[in-house]
């Protein structure tokens, strides 16, 4: 594998994912060669992202109707790395790379069934007020939470 610019050290980077969460392509997920096709990660993103959320409490509180938070993707990047093909089953997994006041980049890594890396990618969510559009610090208990990802230090 290449070296990724976002990566330093790809055996200490690939053991610091604790989170995964796993999927089964689809026929519908491939392009008329058989493989993966190019846009699907990001929907694997967000699913595993989705979830990988839920345990930190933020999608409950966010999803609230009376919440004044929401997420958004500041950025999303994906690298291809080996190919993938239909009926494969692979695991995504996510963590927190680093922690900003209101923003987090989380790290993706896709492994197939041998554990053979296959696509990794990065994306910063930012959480911002739904009235002002502008970013809102997290709590000391989120921040805590995403911490503990990896003992992670602030950006």
């Amino acid at each position: 594998m290449g070296k990724l610019e976002y990566i330093d050290d790809i055996v200490r980077w690939e053991e610091e994912f604790d989170f995964n969460y796993a999927v089964k392509v689809r026929f519908s997920e491939t392009d008329m060669f058989g493989h993966l096709n190019n846009t699907v990660p990001f929907v694997y993103y967000e699913l595993a992202r989705v979830e990988y959320l839920k345990t930190k409490g933020l999608m409950q509180k966010w999803l609230r109707p009376e919440s004044e938070l929401i997420p958004v993707v500041a950025d999303l990047q994906c690298d291809f790395l080996k190919q993938v093909f239909f009926d494969e089953e692979l695991k995504i997994y996510v963590k927190a790379n680093s922690v900003g006041s209101s923003s987090v980049d989380l790290h993706y890594m896709v492994k197939k069934a041998n554990e053979e890396i296959c696509i990794a990618g990065r994306g910063t969510i930012v959480q911002i007020s739904k009235i002002t559009g502008k970013g809102v610090a997290w709590t000391d208990d989120i921040r805590s939470q995403f911490l503990e990802d990896k003992r992670l230090a602030f950006k």
